[in-house]
């Protein structure tokens, strides 16, 4: 399949930015204070992740890419930027020092993950406000916009910003979050993985039952597609059209976590760089078999992408 060039392809993206530290040791006995597994840390790895992980996946395609988010001023704030910088990302980080940088610690023994444990805080007000005007300012600069709501508080104007992007004629591919998708209404395109379209819609017995649904849902927010991944069943795209189902392509799969970020990542790209919804989709959907066979929040190059 052709790849289109990326190189002058710009894509700007919004949304809850994370820090994904993975703390690697060794499991040899159990703790005598309480029947829990004694773990000797022998490693220590550092991933952005969230809307910070939809970046690295676009800049990994060779876009030109900038992240817009709101960390705390703290050390997890600082390392993320350096992360940000190192692969290629262009960040514009605004600093809330009420804000706690979103974390999450995961600790693996044994190839498996033994706890996990979140910090998080929800901006301030006035620094998302700072960052509706710079987004406003940075339209001009894409050709694509991705929001990527994790639900940590980043995305309060999200009706307003996608209103801005259509106005200035940018699609914008929106990563939902909650049970309330109304406030995406009017996006260019929504990702939900198949857990989140059931809490929106209801379950469903069959594929017709499912087209109908997904058809109602887009048609009620006005989406000119809806994109929805299902795990070991592929995706799914629903539009004006009608459905295009691509099956899972994954030989392998090692871990799914930030498989959505690859896909909304690789939509944009693709679609920035004038590539027809169908064909990026077929893409996105072998960049997401190239994900899952790898450990953690991952990225998949144009390289990958040839050699599939």
């Amino acid at each position: 399949m052709h790849i289109p060039d990326t190189s002058q392809t710009r894509v700007l993206i919004v949304g809850d930015v994370m820090l994904d530290r993975y703390w690697f040791g060794d499991v040899s006995r159990i703790s005598p204070e309480a029947p829990v597994p004694i773990v000797k840390i022998g490693r220590v790895e550092e991933r952005p992740g969230g809307a910070a992980n939809v970046a690295r996946n676009a800049a990994a395609l060779g876009a030109q890419t900038t992240l817009l988010s709101v960390v705390g001023a703290d050390e997890a704030g600082k390392t993320l930027a350096l992360l940000m910088a190192a692969e290629g990302v262009t960040t514009s980080f605004h600093k809330d020092p009420q804000l706690a940088t979103t974390v999450k610690l995961r600790v693996i023994g044994r190839q498996q993950q033994l706890l996990r444990i979140d910090f998080e805080t929800p901006p301030a007000h006035e620094v998302l406000h700072g960052k509706l005007r710079e987004f406003e300012q940075r339209l001009a600069q894409c050709d694509v916009v991705v929001l990527s709501d994790y639900g940590k508080g980043g995305l309060a104007h999200i009706a307003e910003m996608i209103k801005l992007a259509r106005d200035a004629n940018k699609p914008v591919l929106v990563d939902p979050k909650g049970e309330d998708f109304a406030r995406y209404a009017g996006a260019s395109m929504l990702t939900p993985n198949r857990a989140e379209l059931r809490a929106v819609m209801g379950q469903w017995s069959s594929a017709s039952e499912l087209e109908k649904k997904a058809q109602n849902l887009r048609n009620s927010l006005g989406l000119q597609s809806l994109l929805v991944t299902r795990s070991e069943e592929g995706m799914s795209l629903f539009t004006v059209d009608g459905a295009v189902h691509e099956p899972a392509l994954a030989r392998e799969v090692f871990d799914v976590s930030g498989a959505g970020d690859t896909v909304i990542a690789t939509l944009a790209v693709m679609l920035g760089g004038r590539m027809d919804l169908s064909a990026s989709m077929r893409i996105a959907n072998r960049a997401a078999g190239i994900v899952v066979g790898k450990f953690g929040t991952a990225t998949c190059t144009l390289a990958e992408l040839a050699n599939e």
